[in-house]
């Protein structure tokens, strides 16, 4: 990847984080084989940031997202949903300097590709009534 994309490093995000939570491999050694590939050293930290924080955030953003799934548990959620939303309650409550619209696009665009024909809309949803709670 010659040059930096956001978008481009979230998804590096999500793959590190599926494989640390469905791999059952820990997060330096998904870190390191994917980043091997990434030649910016600005993705690199931001990818790091954004595994690292979801990972370190995951009971923060959980207790923040379940009152707002609408009968669903966190855990019946697609494991790409449940990934893509901890880590956008993550970038919405600790990554202040990243417009809110942005992440919440962005997680609707990872779900779009990455899971369901139905995820986008979702995720949109919950991540819209997360941000009523998390800017109040």
């Amino acid at each position: 990847m010659a040059s930096f994309s956001r978008r481009h490093a979230r998804e590096v995000a999500l793959q590190a984080l599926y494989g640390t939570e469905v791999g059952k491999r820990s997060a330096d050694e998904m870190l390191t084989e994917l980043l091997a590939r990434d030649e910016s050293s600005e993705g690199r930290g931001f990818v790091r940031d954004l595994v690292l924080g979801t990972i370190e955030n995951e009971e923060e953003s959980d207790e923040l997202i379940a009152p707002l799934l609408e009968g669903w548990t966190l855990e019946r959620l697609p494991t790409i949903d449940r990934i893509i939303l901890r880590m956008s309650a993550f970038e919405l409550n600790h990554r202040k300097e990243i417009d809110p619209a942005v992440v919440i696009n962005e997680a609707v665009e990872l779900a779009k590709k990455f899971s369901t024909e139905d995820s986008g809309r979702y995720v949109n949803g919950v991540l819209g009534r997360l941000l009523g709670k998390v800017t109040a």
